[in-house]
């Protein structure tokens, strides 16, 4: 496996491995669905390249042999400190270490680019997920964020809420 920063030709495979990772049918066959949570995409092909576009944010890629993309992460970087989001992986390999690779991959772009800390958020209710990111060294700081109104990050079945989490490098 090989993790690179993702280009703009990759936006189609991204797009695609990402909604399929967190909403609908396919997403089921991995533990990091959303789709009891949300309907709607994870995410679009402009903003996507809005990302890659930006010259504060990485999105990085997980291959495999093929050079298939099974994987990624968007990371921002803000003042001191790197937002660590839309961690995936394809629902037909979770469970396989690439998450914890990409994991790492995130941290060690943090640390050469001299941030303190990585921070994210994750949805309350997702339980299981809180319990990975403890387990990789993240820590709940007790704050919460509202779920985004604008459709174009999903369209939630219940209301929801994200908790703020943190890893101090």
């Amino acid at each position: 496996m090989k993790i690179a920063e993702a280009s703009s030709t990759d936006i189609p495979s991204i797009c695609t491995l990402v909604n399929s990772a967190y909403r609908g049918d396919t997403s089921r066959k991995g533990w990091t669905t959303e789709a009891a949570l949300l309907d709607g995409l994870r995410i679009d092909e402009p903003t996507l390249q809005h990302h890659i576009q930006d010259s504060d944010t990485v999105i990085l890629k997980a291959t495999d042999e093929d050079n298939k993309i099974i994987g990624c992460v968007y990371l921002k970087l803000e003042q001191e400190q790197l937002y660590l989001g839309m961690l995936t992986v394809s629902p037909l390999l979770q469970s396989k270490g690439t998450g914890k690779l990409l994991l790492r991959a995130s941290e060690e772009k943090a640390m050469l680019s001299g941030c303190k800390k990585i921070v994210m958020t994750v949805l309350s209710t997702r339980i299981e997920l809180l319990n990975w990111y403890e387990r990789q060294g993240y820590y709940a700081t007790g704050e919460k964020q509202p779920f985004p109104t604008d459709k174009k990050f999903g369209i939630p079945k219940m209301p929801l809420e994200f908790l703020v989490l943190e890893k101090i490098l």
